[in-house]
């Protein structure tokens, strides 16, 4: 989404000055002549991921990360696909939830908790009439065939979106968690609800198109793309 909309930015600005600064956790681009500035911070989990003797622990309840973001104009939310993320690929060895370690738990509950802590910092150290806050809806993945009614198939190949009224396999679980969370949060967060169109978007995956990657790819998105469409509804929303 942040490579999308640096994209569209400089699309319609095409001669403008902008600087580009890569980093961990921040990138950050600044197109010089309008004093416009879009940062992304990767923080996977919203919650902190710090070493202890332990080795890497996931705090559920611990965002001291954030006041990275404090003062900005405009903050875009999102998380969940890391967290069901397992073995070689998964960021830590342990969750800690107060004094408690876990070796690992249910992840739509851990979810479910580290974004309540989230919320809880946004009621907290947000102020609503300088800052507007956006929540990324859940990105869905396409690996499995049978969520719309080609069991034998993932995204790779796939040229068409699902044609269907109602996508088969319905919401993801992630998708009612983030929902339960946000009806509950006092400050205003606006939800950019992009799961079901992104749903049936099964040939939008760079799988089979992007030439490099030589896994099987069916979680990110292609640029241009399906993004674009995100970037599209968050520029409604900003502007409505």
């Amino acid at each position: 989404m942040f490579e999308s909309l640096a994209c569209l930015i400089h699309a319609s600005l095409p001669n403008a000055k902008y600087s580009l600064r890569r980093g961990q956790p921040l990138t950050s681009l600044t197109f010089q002549d309008y004093g416009v500035t879009i940062l992304l911070y990767r923080t996977q989990f919203l919650v902190d991921v710090v070493q202890e003797k332990a080795g890497r622990v996931l705090v559920l309840d611990s965002i001291k990360q954030g006041n990275a973001w404090l003062g900005m104009d405009v903050l875009i939310f999102n998380s969940w696909h890391w967290w069901t993320h397992t073995a070689g690929i998964q960021p830590w060895d342990y969750m800690r939830e107060g004094n408690k370690l876990y070796k690992d738990m249910n992840r739509l509950v851990a979810f479910y908790k580290g974004l309540n802590t989230w919320a809880r910092w946004i009621n907290y150290n947000i102020d609503s009439s300088r800052t507007q806050v956006f929540f990324q809806g859940v990105s869905p993945v396409h690996y499995d065939g049978r969520e719309w009614n080609e069991p034998l198939k993932s995204c790779k190949g796939q040229t068409q979106p699902f044609m269907g009224q109602r996508y088969p396999g319905g919401l993801p679980l992630g998708w009612v968690v983030v929902n339960k969370v946000l009806s509950r949060i006092k400050k205003p967060v606006r939800l950019l609800d992009l799961t079901t169109l992104s749903q049936y978007r099964k040939d939008a995956h760079p799988s089979l198109y992007n030439g490099i990657a030589k896994g099987l790819d069916c979680s990110h998105w292609c640029l241009p793309g399906l993004p674009d469409t995100w970037n599209l509804l968050l520029y409604a929303s900003l502007t409505s």
